[in-house]
């Protein structure tokens, strides 16, 4: 974790901010207009993607293409929407190591810092730079087919092999650091990080991991099997989902964002990423609360509860 107030004095000059939002609902528009005048007031640059500036209209915003330079240079990525819209703003951010905060405008939020309520007191520790940095674990991905690579990839939360048709099962081989461990049917196998543990890989019945755990994880998908068990390994294992020659062909999901086609007989071989993510944190609320808060858990014995 690095702390960005170190070393920087607490004007806007010479700053910048990246704004990805989401455009589809006018009241995150509104918000997006409210936090690019507060920003700009204080001298802060802000920058919008290409595709979302006829809907903000930002005077005074620098308008940039949606590729990996689109966060070149700029100090934060500030994000207003739901993860979805958090893990498009990952893809335009890692490139750079431009640090990302999410203001939750969706549903649950996991990959959020911040509420709406809360958007002003965000802005005024971002002018401040009173926030610190945290590095969330990637995957790299890699299809292999005759040992030869066919695809590559990357992923915030999880890489999901999945079967392609609902009334066909997904035979697949899994393996640890190439050794294989075992086989079953399946309608997928999900490789997730901690980060990604409380999204897919939660629904799945994976284990909820603490973002600051280095592992990886693999949970199997509705697996036709004895021995189905989600998996906790080492960030240093690699791990490989084949699939089976004589069955059917599957696809590759990398953050439900990026879709790989793999045939049958391929190997998808998951391991940790040398590049991080980098994501901003303004509160130092424990995990375990945002775990109660967010899943709405109940934290009272059953004798309270009636009380």
């Amino acid at each position: 974790m690095t702390d960005p107030s170190a070393s920087a004095p607490d004007s806007g000059a010479g700053r910048s901010a990246l704004l990805v939002t989401h455009t589809g609902r006018e009241d995150i528009v509104e918000l997006a207009r409210d936090v690019a005048g507060r920003l700009g007031s204080a001298g802060m640059a802000v920058r919008v993607l290409a595709e979302e500036a006829r809907e903000l209209r930002l005077v005074d915003a620098e308008v940039v293409a949606v590729d990996d330079c689109a966060a070149d240079g700029a100090e934060i990525v500030l994000v207003l929407g739901g993860d979805g819209t958090f893990l498009r703003a990952a893809e335009l951010a890692r490139p750079s190591g431009a640090p990302l905060i999410g203001v939750n405008l969706g549903r649950i939020g996991f990959l959020a810092e911040t509420e709406p309520e809360a958007l002003a007191d965000t802005v005024a520790h971002i002018l401040d730079r009173r926030y610190s940095v945290e590095e969330r674990l990637t995957l790299d991905v890699r299809v292999e087919v005759g040992g030869e690579v066919v695809a590559e990839a990357w992923a915030l939360n999880e890489a999901s092999v999945e079967k392609t048709s609902r009334e066909r099962m997904l035979e697949v081989v899994i393996e640890v650091d190439g050794r294989p461990l075992t086989s079953f049917g399946c309608d997928g196998v999900l490789c997730s990080t901690p980060t990604g543990s409380t999204a897919y890989a939660f629904s799945a019945g994976g284990p909820v991991v603490w973002p600051d755990v280095d592992a990886l994880l693999l949970v199997p998908n509705s697996a036709h099997a004895l021995f189905s068990r989600a998996l906790v390994t080492s960030p240093t294992s690699v791990l490989t989902v084949c699939v089976a020659a004589g069955g059917h062909d599957a696809v590759l999901f990398c953050d439900g964002r990026r879709t790989v086609p793999v045939p049958a007989g391929a190997r998808v071989d998951v391991r940790r990423a040398s590049q991080p993510v980098r994501v901003v944190r303004v509160h130092t609320t424990p995990f375990s609360d945002r775990l109660v808060a967010k899943f709405q858990l109940p934290v009272l014995g059953f004798r309270e509860q009636r009380k």
